[in-house]
């Protein structure tokens, strides 16, 4: 099994290096579609605008056609990506530089390596993690720069019983509940061109994937907790955010998104609470002095 499991490693390390680039255009229609998700204004913004937090998010990544499609919806294995079969893909995290907000009307050319691959074992099972390195470049240059971890995990053993989630943090001074639907759900994934279908299909993902309902995209949650310190503290420029997610959100419940800054007001922690009072997701913000 070992031996089985370092030969499978050394293969997927084969796409270490392995680069994509893809260039779009920052539109107004973009920006005033994320800002509409966010239950923001969706006044479409000027030229030259700063897009808010996130919005390197819709970037359009490769445009797949059906053909290039895996059952799930997702690209085929083995393209950019390496080929990991394990049937459940899942945007476990990301460490995001900000050097300077992208800009509406831009063309942002974004530039994407394989920075790493590794296998474990968790309590479900084996799991690969692939690192991901994306660069963001607009029309002064570098903008941001993201380290991205995709897990790969096995599907889930309806016999073994649901890990207990971790408890969120009490509620802090930042607060906003979040009705998820349908809807939502699916604007984002237009947005981001994201065709993976757990996100929207409801037969596929409660009856072939055993899921109770739709999953929230992980970077949506990620966008909802940037606008909650943008909405919290709109005086403070951004300069990092982290992210892990740790337990998925699904459509069937309000979620409560919650946070606080520290005292000098360079950082603040900011977290998505599940309808089960579990931490699903935690980020921690840096903002310029």
């Amino acid at each position: 099994m070992a031996m089985a499991a370092a030969s499978e490693l050394e293969e997927y390390k084969r796409w270490i290096g392995r680069r994509e680039e893809t260039v779009d255009v920052l539109l107004p229609l973009h920006v005033a579609g994320l800002e509409a998700v966010l239950d923001r204004d969706a006044t479409l913004p000027c030229l030259g605008a700063a897009a808010p937090p996130g919005a390197h998010w819709i970037i359009r990544t490769p445009w797949q056609r059906p053909s290039e499609l895996g059952a799930d919806g997702h690209a085929a294995r083995g393209g950019f990506m390496p080929p990991v079969p394990l049937p459940r893909r899942m945007w476990a995290g990301s460490e995001l530089s900000l050097i300077e907000p992208l800009r509406v009307g831009d063309e942002i050319r974004r530039r994407s390596e394989i920075a790493d691959v590794a296998i474990k074992e968790g309590r479900g099972g084996r799991l690969v993690f692939v690192k991901v390195r994306h660069e963001f470049h607009g029309a002064s240059g570098l903008a941001q720069v993201e380290l991205q971890d995709v897990v790969y995990r096995e599907a889930a053993d309806p016999a073994r019983p649901p890990r207990a989630p971790e408890p969120a943090p009490p509620d802090g001074p930042w607060r906003r509940t979040i009705m998820p639907d349908a809807v939502m759900l699916f604007r984002y994934s237009v947005l981001t061109f994201n065709a993976h279908r757990i996100h929207y299909d409801h037969p596929f993902v409660t009856k072939l994937e055993g899921y109770p309902g739709l999953l929230v995209h992980g970077p949506l949650l990620a966008t909802l907790l940037l606008d909650l310190v943008r909405r919290e503290a709109p005086e403070r420029a951004l300069e990092r955010f982290t992210f892990r997610a740790l337990a998925p959100v699904f459509d069937t419940a309000p979620f409560h998104l919650s946070g606080a800054p520290d005292r000098d007001g360079r950082h603040a922690t900011v977290w998505v609470k599940g309808s089960d009072g579990g931490l699903a997701m935690r980020a921690e913000a840096y903002f310029r002095a």
